[in-house]
């Protein structure tokens, strides 16, 4: 019982403690050095837009404010059918930018896709309305590309509240951007930022608009022989989420979509077949997604051995101090402003959402059409 009881503790914290400690064991590839090149290639910006009125205006003025060759750049609106004046707003603009209607409302992707097809560009830059970019980002994502190994380019994320200060989400966002680096010299990011990314347009081809497209082109990257890397020089800032309670929902539909990608495309579970990249989706997707389930099962086992394992009273313990800190979060959001609350509630929230969204696929829901969160 103790040793079901240890390898369940294990499964919990292998994903976020010992998956980035075996990663560091591999060696890390030749470093990714941008650079500019003798002619600035053809891009083209694709912003995804469903209802989006009130902040469309917002986007697209910080995207002409982009520091890149004007003859060089197109600004592309991929409206996923949208219902109000987002449209209409997007065409007023003229000049560099483009208005591409879905002709079905599918979701997300499926707009993208709509747009990949009437783009120039030679580079794709996709980005949510919700991001705002720096005047300098695009110049250093596109010098990534010089060189010939990388076939795609993700931001990092910068996550911000209304007041200015690092949300509850930051320090999950910070580990991850970690993480991300550590993968990006290794086989490659297994999942890109998809509120702001690029990637070579050839890597598109095949684009499917059922699986979410930072998923999606990690993969394709993979397939391609090429890599797919984090840049901690090209940022992406957005809010947080206005509604807090639809936070969960947002994590919900986010995991339902993942598992959806990964049963749409088991070969990149096979190790054999693509080594290392692999063994990244299995940890880092994988083995994540399992975390509510080992939690669970620590729970069970101390249970089952309580009052007759020292191991288990430990155990027992500790869960009933970290289940209390989360709890408190619960109940008294402000207590989140301390720090280790803060980090316990999200933590387990997240685990939740997990949960949530492991059963919803398993009893058959998918996601693709897609709304936007309010922010």
């Amino acid at each position: 019982m103790n040793l079901l009881l240890l390898l369940s503790a294990l499964g919990v914290v292998y994903s976020y403690a010992f998956y980035p400690l075996i990663l560091r064991l591999f060696r890390e590839g030749e470093p990714f050095v941008p650079s500019t090149p003798a002619a600035w290639p053809k891009a083209s910006i694709i912003v995804t837009a469903h209802n989006e009125e009130h902040r469309i205006r917002e986007k697209l003025e910080n995207a002409l404010a982009i520091d890149y060759p004007a003859d060089q750049i197109e600004i592309i609106v991929a409206s996923d059918c949208s219902t109000d004046q987002t449209d209409a707003i997007v065409e007023s603009f003229g000049g560099n930018i483009r208005l591409v209607r879905a002709d079905q409302h599918l979701g997300k992707e499926y707009a993208q896709l709509c747009a990949i097809r009437e783009a120039r560009g030679e580079i794709l830059i996709f980005s949510d309305v919700a991001t705002q970019i720096p005047t300098d980002a695009i110049q250093k994502m596109v010098s990534y590309f010089s060189d010939p190994r990388v076939g795609a380019v993700s931001s990092e994320d910068r996550f911000i509240s209304d007041d200015g200060k690092v949300a509850g989400e930051g320090a999950y966002v910070k580990y991850e951007m970690w993480l991300r680096a550590l993968e990006s010299r290794r086989a490659g990011l297994v999942g890109l930022s998809g509120s702001f990314f690029a990637c070579r347009k050839e890597i598109c081809e095949g684009w499917d608009t059922q699986s979410p497209s930072d998923f999606n082109t990690a993969l394709r990257t993979a397939r391609a022989g090429l890599s797919a890397i984090s840049c901690p020089d090209v940022l992406g800032y957005y809010k947080d989420i206005k509604d807090p309670n639809k936070e969960y929902q947002r994590k919900v539909r986010t995991v339902i979509r993942g598992i959806t990608s990964i049963s749409r495309h088991p070969d990149v579970l096979d190790i054999g077949e693509h080594g290392l990249f692999s063994f990244q989706v299995w940890s880092h997707k994988i083995m994540r997604w399992a975390v509510p389930w080992f939690m669970l099962l620590t729970s069970l086992f101390t249970l089952i051995g309580l009052g007759h394992s020292p191991l288990a009273n430990l155990f027992a313990l500790g869960q009933v101090i970290f289940y209390g800190i989360a709890f408190v979060g619960w109940k008294i959001p402000s207590a989140r402003d301390h720090t280790l609350v803060r980090l316990i509630f999200f933590f387990v929230q997240v685990n939740l959402s997990i949960a949530d969204a492991c059963i919803q696929f398993a009893r058959g829901k998918r996601m693709t059409v897609w709304t936007p969160s309010k922010r």
